[in-house]
């Protein structure tokens, strides 16, 4: 006899449920619900490619004809609208459902695939490549690989090596683009044979001002942090007057404005208290350490200090 069972086999799924279970998919559409707030159009695409994914995997199954779909994707945003969580995410579902081996993500923007000398691109692109093989290549920017104006740029050689990986490994890797809109449609015009590879195009909206005051709490909360009603109403007169500024990342930059209004409740703190520390005054957002920020630099100071402080 030999020293090795066999294990069986279990049994393929004939069901939509029979595969969600097996696979746990719709605990990482959970996740995403729970990790992003608002973005229900994308979250909608990604439920639509996880749901071509189950019944292809179905089909199989049942030894239908089931050709393996095209899943490199374009991700088109401004900053800070959670590209990089959906495409980690996405990375998952994959993995899941048995359309990659490794399930991970390897996260690249130009510099890591460009060479700066001659014969130093393919082995930089390559590395890449062989590190993300199994999984998902999310490319930053993606843009920035093409830069007709300059005759020496190397980003070209780079370009022509991602190609023909997607095509000939295209059961190995999914590759993602990332980028703002309009530049990604120039990208895409000077370079046919990435829009022709691309299958899945989708859009990520910017935050409107309640979702960003909702991400706010949220990221807080997790950090053991509350807003006091007087901070709440600061920080969304803070969010209108950001987002009419140069530079808004969306959800970036409020986790850099939180992490401001904690530095200035740290100080505040340091500089004021005279007895021990509570857990309550330690885990608190003042209305002050919001309105400190110099966004709020061109509101005239009777209005600034007219509110509320909680």
């Amino acid at each position: 006899m030999s020293a090795v069972q066999a294990i069986p086999d279990t049994a393929p799924a004939r069901t939509v449920g029979e595969v969600l279970a097996q696979s746990q998919v719709a605990e990482v559409m959970d996740e995403l619900d729970r990790d992003l707030i608002g973005l229900l159009p994308v979250k909608q695409r990604i439920r639509d490619i996880a749901a071509l994914l189950v019944i292809d995997k179905l089909r199989a199954n049942l030894g239908l004809q089931a050709n393996s779909p095209s899943l490199h994707m374009s991700f088109t945003g401004n900053p800070g609208t959670g590209k990089t969580t959906v495409a980690m995410r996405m990375a998952q579902i994959l993995h899941r459902l048995g359309y990659s081996r490794r399930g991970h993500l390897v996260a690249v923007t130009r510099d890591d695939l460009v060479g700066q000398y001659i014969g130093h691109t393919a082995p930089k692109t390559k590395e890449v490549l062989k590190k993300a093989m199994g999984g998902v290549l999310f490319i930053d920017e993606a843009y920035y690989l093409y830069r007709p104006e300059n005759e020496r740029d190397y980003g070209q050689e780079a370009i022509e090596i991602l190609l023909q990986v997607m095509e000939n490994n295209r059961d190995d890797l999914v590759v993602i683009l990332a980028g703002y809109a309009d530049r990604m449609d120039r990208f895409f015009q000077s370079n046919p044979g990435f829009r022709s590879r691309i299958a899945h195009h989708i859009d990520f909206p910017d935050y409107s001002d309640g979702e960003l005051l909702t991400i706010s709490e949220t990221m807080l909360g997790k950090q053991g942090y509350r807003l006091t009603e007087g901070a709440r109403e600061a920080l969304a007169r803070y969010v209108a007057l950001r987002r009419a500024q140069p530079h808004f990342a969306n959800a970036r930059s409020i986790r850099n404005a939180l992490d401001r209004a904690r530095l200035r409740q740290a100080n505040r703190l340091f500089e004021t208290a005279t007895g021990p520390l509570d857990a309550e005054g330690l885990s608190t957002i003042e209305a002050q350490d919001v309105l400190a920020s110099r966004v709020f630099s061109g509101v005239p100071d009777g209005q600034r200090a007219s509110a509320p402080t909680a």
